[in-house]
């Protein structure tokens, strides 16, 4: 597995998860969901509601057969984030257009992988979805988005924190 930088997946209820990022560079903020299915992730991230969601795959392993032309279900990526545990940088499939990485990087979309996805889709499971981030761990504005989360503020603390936050106008 290719690892990306150091990034950090943090839900409202306080829990961080570690991993490396990969697509777009930055933050991202979100509802945290899960979704089952073992393929259709290309369907899934352009799925329109999913806007705003930072999305974990329970099966292991996304991008296989990359992004092509002929699946979409709208125009664009509409997650605010992807999470899962392993991201194929190379896919096999002949009508493969791009890269899982490089999709969601030309979109804009912040991924993390390397995380326990069986976790999280059991915390998310349990409790419910969940107000999330993806941030890159070394960043000053990890530390504001994790206290921020932790202590049920959100998202006006997170605005005020002395580190600057970009939001997602959609969230």
């Amino acid at each position: 597995m290719t690892t990306g930088p150091a990034a950090l997946l943090a839900l409202e209820d306080g829990t961080v998860l570690h991993g490396s990022a990969f697509g777009a560079e930055g933050e991202s903020f979100g509802e945290a969901v899960f979704n089952t299915g073992m393929a259709g992730y290309q369907e899934i991230l352009t799925d329109p509601s999913y806007a705003g969601q930072i999305v974990t795959m329970t099966y292991p392993h996304q991008g296989n057969y990359g992004m092509n032309d002929e699946d979409p279900e709208s125009w664009r990526l509409q997650v605010a984030g992807f999470a899962v545990r392993e991201a194929s940088r190379r896919p096999s499939n002949w009508r493969s257009r791009a890269s899982l990485p490089d999709a969601l990087a030309d979109a804009g979309v912040v991924g993390i992988e390397g995380i326990d996805t069986r976790h999280l889709t059991r915390q998310l499971r349990s409790h419910g979805a969940m107000r999330a981030a993806v941030s890159p761990s070394s960043a000053p504005i990890s530390v504001c988005v994790t206290l921020s989360i932790a202590r049920g503020r959100w998202p006006a603390d997170t605005m005020a924190c002395p580190c600057r936050a970009t939001w997602a106008s959609d969230v």
